[in-house]
């Protein structure tokens, strides 16, 4: 059985879920039914570090929200679906566009509508607040929460793998 790491080092695409994935999954609704996320600049900085290193990153969600919109803008990840409440179709497309393989994708996800693509890629990953069902099917847990952190732990377990995380470091380390 291949490991976690022989796994990351193959991997050219990261595919994340939105809610309780980069967010805690708590819905925050004002008075006027505006929604609001809380993101973690530590997740968003991985993200940004994982592209720089040459690896796709995509977002599937259940829920559409301009906020997400923004966040991504803000993250330049292009590959956003939303409104997908079944991720398949969304999955196989990116994959269809990109021309990898499952052996080539990591996606995180927290929960059921997660868990047909984590069984699925070459890395599934669930976060520890994730239900019980998605810790048996992941190959990886996190050991931070989703929204707070757990999404800058797989992006530096892939750039670990595949050796690109040290020159990152050192860019900063010689500053």
């Amino acid at each position: 059985m291949k490991s976690i790491i022989d796994r990351a080092k193959q991997i050219r695409l990261t595919i994340l879920d939105v809610d309780g994935v980069l967010t805690s999954g708590e819905l925050i609704y004002g008075v006027n039914g505006s929604e609001l996320k809380q993101f973690h600049v530590l997740d968003g900085q991985g993200i940004k570090f994982l592209q720089k290193s040459g690896i796709e990153v995509a977002i599937i969600t259940a829920r559409h929200s301009e906020i997400i919109v923004k966040r991504m803008s803000d993250l330049e990840i292009t590959h956003v679906y939303q409104g997908n409440i079944d991720k398949l179709p969304a999955y196989e497309d990116l994959k269809q566009k990109l021309k990898l393989e499952d052996h080539q994708i990591a996606y995180m996800g927290d929960d059921l509508p997660d868990l047909p693509i984590i069984r699925r890629v070459g890395l599934g990953v669930t976060v520890p607040n994730a239900p019980t069902i998605m810790h048996d099917h992941a190959r990886l847990v996190t050991k931070a929460k989703g929204g707070k952190g757990a999404v800058r732990e797989l992006c530096e377990l892939i750039m670990n793998a595949q050796g690109t995380y040290q020159a990152i470091l050192d860019s900063y380390l010689t500053r």
